[in-house]
């Protein structure tokens, strides 16, 4: 698809609340949200709908503790039919390949939720341009990149979790 017929997105970056270190699994997929995470999530969901985003669409990384971080958004957002899951998303995945996903949908405003390194290397590209340059991102913070599908887009937001509960709480 050309950047001509491509209109411009705003892309929110969520990166997963604080989990727990192993799963009893072993598995790094099934690793779940803790308590604290858990309270981190609806607190930094509840933060993200009061900004009003319009997002349209939640995708989310298929591991569990994405899920769980999309889940209180999506609810928080009323987009609990609009949650999907997308391996795209997925710690060890290319950027770009969400990147394509996210053009597919043809949606203004997208909510991706997933993990370290790969929210920071999609948000160092959607910042810079081109691959290879990583924004790190702490766990439950999210990022706001208006980008129109080409080159550099405009980095709008990066809100620590603590800034999205203050938020929630009306400022308190």
């Amino acid at each position: 698809m050309s950047a001509l017929n491509w209109a411009a997105v705003e892309i929110w970056l969520l990166r997963h609340a604080a989990a727990e270190e192993r799963a009893s699994s072993g598995r790094d997929a099934d690793r779940t949200l803790t308590e604290d995470g858990h309270k981190r999530a609806r607190e930094v969901a509840r933060g993200l709908a009061a900004l009003e985003p319009g997002i349209e669409l939640v995708l989310t990384s298929p591991y569990a503790r994405a899920r769980q971080t999309a889940e209180p958004a999506a609810r928080a957002l009323k987009l609990s039919g609009r949650l999907r899951e997308t391996a795209a998303l997925e710690p060890d995945r290319d950027p770009a390949e969400i990147l394509e996903e996210v053009r597919a949908e043809r949606v203004e405003s997208v909510l991706l939720v997933g993990h370290e390194p790969h929210m920071g290397a999609l948000l160092g590209r959607l910042v810079l341009g081109r691959g290879g340059h990583a924004i790190p991102m702490k766990k439950a913070a999210v990022a706001r990149v208006e980008w129109d599908g080409s080159g550099p887009g405009s980095l709008r937001a990066l809100l620590p979790p603590r800034v999205l509960a203050r938020i929630a709480s009306g400022g308190d």
